[in-house]
């Protein structure tokens, strides 16, 4: 990154990508603010970081979180690390026959909306006087073009919902605030709870750890310009095609 952030926020810290980011953060920029939210605080906590609780379906929570991470300086740096491909009964679709208004629900509100209404709080604090950059991980899965598989109908509409959230976004707040960047993030296939049942066909080499992830995307971040701003990149850097 052009500046070293100097306030920076995680959101979604319990998680395995988020817990790797905040990790990663704190020990690549020890002088910053670091803000770490997610529902419980975290097993093992980094002694530096502050951490917060959030109720992601509680929008005055969100709004909470927003003011306690802004404290007396601007956000240069938020990671929205949330997000559900699966949770017990409910299981990506592999037909139309297995859509469901609960499956739709659920996924939408973990996928599209919540880091929507994060978005809605957290941008309009973001940095003015120099780059900020508010990044939300998506998935490679919502890009309607490059789907060829078919299937996980819930899981691929709410990520492509997504996309276009960011795309909205990136758009009305470059009206104020021409320093900022706002993307999608797919992290590629990480070794994590969201990913277990889904790992049988993927090659090792293509099987990142969380902390890989992080460090990857982390550099992609440190790459991008204003320019890029409302469009979706992998971990490779490579822009995922709407």
């Amino acid at each position: 990154m052009s500046l070293a952030p100097e306030n920076i926020v995680v959101i979604g810290c319990a998680g395995a990508i988020g817990g790797a980011f905040v990790k990663l953060l704190s020990s690549t920029y020890p002088s910053a603010s670091v803000s770490a939210f997610s529902r419980q605080k975290p097993t093992h906590a980094i002694p530096r970081v502050a951490y917060h609780s959030i109720d992601y379906t509680n929008e005055s929570s969100l709004e909470k979180a927003s003011q306690e991470a802004v404290s007396d300086k601007p956000l240069d740096l938020v990671i929205v690390a949330t997000g559900v491909l699966h949770h017990g009964e409910t299981l990506p679709e592999k037909s139309l026959k297995e859509l469901s208004v609960e499956k739709f629900h659920y996924l939408f509100e973990a996928n599209t909306i919540t880091p929507a209404l994060i978005a809605k709080h957290f941008l309009p604090k973001l940095n003015k006087e120099q780059p900020s950059r508010f990044a939300a991980l998506s998935a490679r899965v919502g890009s309607i073009s490059d789907n060829e598989l078919g299937g996980w109908y819930a899981y691929r509409a709410s990520k492509a919902a997504l996309n276009m959230i960011i795309k909205n976004a990136a758009i009305e707040i470059a009206r104020s605030n021409k320093q900022a960047i706002i993307v999608g993030l797919h992290p590629g296939t990480v070794d994590s709870d969201l990913s277990k049942p889904f790992q049988g066909g993927i090659p090792v080499d293509k099987l990142f750890t969380p902390d890989y992830s992080a460090e990857q995307l982390l550099r992609v971040l440190g790459n991008l310009t204003t320019k890029d701003s409302g469009k979706c990149f992998a971990w490779d850097g490579k822009e995922v095609l709407p």
